[in-house]
């Protein structure tokens, strides 16, 4: 494969808000599908299915990076020890987290409707070259840009933008998802559930997306750099087939802007001592 992300925007970003789209890539090496023991459209349930078009018309100047390969090959959001023993020939047996042993490892193993979706395990070479290739230099480059946003404005906040299934109950149309204050200070996560209640969308913090790896791996809120995940319902912004932009992608862009700029005006308000220390506990 050529570059697996794209990073769209200034290297020095021109916002203090540097935003990321992880799990949202559709170009299929032919390495992946050749492997495969299912049709390769299966594997559209893995993906954030055209968050990506979302976070597009919603960026003005802001740093946007961008994955184009698919989360079946390489899942950003996991650490990349996070790797499947029933897939990997390289991984570890113990200390599984649940979400590897559910077979969303940092490759994953199977779907929830197709199960396990390759023809063979991986070899740790095949893997490990996955993880140098894709993997790090991803979150190398978010690394750089939120570093490089928090030394020209004195603050930094990543927005990582994801996509979810319609939850149950069907109330629930946003999860914000901050680490249980972890990732970013309070001030930051009230400000985006505001914009969310201000277009009168139910909304949860936290449960059942709290933040993957990506907020671990980058949220420093004590060194000024603050992270939040955003969990979109995707019957708000795609077709009824859930396969394409459907009519409610405007409003969905709207609402990610609204976000936007309320992460940016907070973030330039500056940060209090009582913020900061509240994040840290």
């Amino acid at each position: 494969m050529t570059a697996s992300f794209r990073t769209i925007g200034s290297i020095v970003p021109d916002s203090p808000v540097v935003l990321s789209v992880p799990h949202a890539g559709r170009a299929y090496p032919p390495a992946l599908s050749a492997s495969l023991r299912v049709p390769p459209a299966s594997l559209s349930a893995l993906e954030d299915r055209f968050v990506d078009a979302v976070a597009l018309e919603a960026r003005r100047d802001e740093t946007l990076l961008l994955q184009d390969a698919p989360r079946a090959w390489i899942d950003l959001n996991r650490a990349e020890h996070e790797r499947d023993p029933l897939l990997d020939e390289g991984a570890r047996r113990s200390h599984l987290s649940a979400k590897v042993r559910a077979g969303l490892g940092i490759v994953p193993r199977r779907t929830a409707a197709t199960g396990d979706i390759w023809r063979r395990r991986l070899g740790a070479d095949e893997v490990e070259a996955r993880i140098a290739a894709d993997h790090r230099p991803y979150h190398h480059a978010l690394g750089t840009a939120l570093s490089r946003a928090r030394d020209r404005f004195g603050i930094a906040i990543l927005l990582d933008i994801h996509s979810m299934p319609s939850l149950p109950g069907g109330c629930t149309r946003v999860v914000v998802g901050d680490r249980f204050g972890r990732a970013a200070a309070g001030r930051f996560t009230r400000r985006v559930e505001a914009e969310i209640e201000a277009v009168g969308l139910a909304h949860a913090l936290n449960s059942p997306y709290a933040g993957g790896y990506i907020l671990e791996c980058h949220a420093r809120p004590a060194e000024q750099v603050h992270a939040i995940q955003l969990e979109i319902d995707r019957a708000l912004y795609l077709d009824t087939r859930f396969d394409q932009p459907g009519p409610g992608l405007s409003r969905t862009v709207m609402l990610v802007r609204a976000i936007i700029d309320a992460l940016r005006d907070e973030a330039l308000a500056g940060a209090s001592g009582s913020d900061l220390a509240q994040a840290a506990e």
